[in-house]
């Protein structure tokens, strides 16, 4: 979303409602709608699952091809949008897009019925919305991308809302050691609270103590989560010889590269992406509330602030600062 705000972002557009990550209650429902009523309690999802496209239909992807295009375009699967704001010179009401999907900045927003996961109605909704992206793509990486075994070593690089999933995704996983890497003691604290094990202030000598801390060898498990290229190349590099994995979470910026030492991939490493953490989002985040509910994930630790929708802006100047993990916005 600030991202995008900013304007540097190349596939971003104007006008438009941001927003993309949610949690609220269906109003009403479409013709056609079969899988949703009104009054079901759902997560928003920027990343949809159809569960009929080549894609949906596959364990190794869970990109979804049905309505890609469109959404790239901030319409809807139609080719229309629904929002509007009308002028105040001539009160013609001119079009303004949606955005990923969700435009979740709004008090009420007009979504696909494959872009909406319908959850438990215990779970609170203002903890339920974290679900929709950070979270998720954190928790996944680990269970569904990386698919993290039992007794294994793992290293997380960055400790924001992405990286904290990750340590807990590894905690569920059963990972023996659980190494997370930041420059905040804050936020290092915050980890070891999510299930690391160890904790490390990042350095220019960063992989040269993990390898050291390993026998040498370095991490069954990296995952990095923060978009950093240096940090991506750190991660590949902390990877162990002969099958060690290193998953790429962070979105790095526009038009950069990242530089990777071939030695490195014929000594067995590998590296894959991970979007939305390799989360079918109708399937897979509905268990992953329950999950929340019988209290194997600690939610409330990541909720930094709360503010009502009008505030939105304010919001945006507390992850300029960097301050907190997540503010949830409210209409009450």
């Amino acid at each position: 979303d600030m991202y995008t705000a900013s304007g540097v972002d190349p596939s971003g557009y104007a006008p438009a409602v941001l927003g993309h990550e949610g949690a609220g209650v269906v109003e009403a429902i479409g013709e056609g709608v079969t899988s949703l009523a009104v009054g079901d309690h759902v997560v928003t999802l920027f990343s949809p699952q159809c569960r009929e496209c080549v894609h949906c239909r596959s364990d190794k992807t869970n990109i979804c091809l049905a309505i890609r295009d469109e959404q790239g375009r901030g319409h809807l699967p139609d080719g229309t949008t629904r929002l509007s704001k009308r002028r105040a010179s001539d009160g013609v009401c001119e079009p303004i897009r949606h955005f990923m999907g969700t435009s979740t900045f709004a008090e009420a927003t007009v979504m696909p019925e494959i872009a909406l996961a319908k959850i438990n109605p215990e779970a609170p909704l203002d903890r339920a919305c974290l679900f929709a992206c950070g979270l998720s793509t954190g928790l996944g990486a680990a269970m569904y991308t990386a698919r993290v075994e039992p007794g294994s070593t793992c290293v997380v690089f960055g400790a924001g809302m992405v990286g904290l999933g990750a340590v807990a995704g590894c905690r569920l996983q059963g990972a023996e050691r659980i190494v997370c890497v930041d420059l905040s003691e804050e936020r290092l604290a915050m980890a070891r609270d999510q299930g690391a094990t160890e904790t490390m202030l990042g350095g220019a000598d960063t992989v040269e103590r993990i390898v050291e801390s390993t026998g040498g060898f370095g991490a069954d498990y990296t995952f990095e989560a923060t978009g950093l290229v240096a940090v991506m190349r750190q991660a590949v590099e902390a990877a162990r010889m002969g099958w060690g994995l290193c998953t790429v979470a962070g979105v790095a910026g526009q038009g950069e590269t990242l530089d990777i030492v071939p030695r490195l991939l014929i000594t067995g490493r590998r590296v894959c992406g991970s979007s939305f953490g390799g989360v079918k989002g109708r399937d897979q985040v509905p268990q992953l509330v329950e999950r929340y509910l019988a209290g194997e994930i600690d939610v409330d630790a990541f909720v930094s602030h709360r503010m009502p929708l009008d505030d939105v802006n304010r919001g945006f100047d507390l992850i300029h600062a960097q301050d907190g993990i997540r503010t949830v916005l409210s209409l009450h």
